[in-house]
């Protein structure tokens, strides 16, 4: 054991577990491949689109993608033939 070594701290057991934690949930969302927010904005999306149009839930489809380095959120809603009211 160095003189060094006698003087540095180690790490505290709660630093090296928030660390990994950090790493575990940014592998999880690395490996699903899709943001936390998607199922929220989709139905917040459908919400207000139902507002003024008749629409299946299932009409809606909110993807992001990565293309040329940026990522892009594409929007696809299958509409009905008429307005809410009619």
């Amino acid at each position: 054991m160095g003189l060094l070594q006698l003087f540095r701290r180690a790490p505290s057991s709660a630093s090296l577990a928030k660390e990994r934690l950090r790493i575990i949930v940014a592998q999880e969302r690395s490996a699903r491949g899709t943001p936390d927010y998607l199922p929220l904005l989709r139905r917040e999306l459908l919400e207000v689109i139902r507002r003024y149009v008749n629409v299946d839930p299932s009409a809606v489809q909110v993807n992001v993608g990565r293309e040329d380095g940026h990522e892009v959120l594409e929007l696809s809603v299958a509409l009905s033939d008429g307005p809410r009211g009619a």
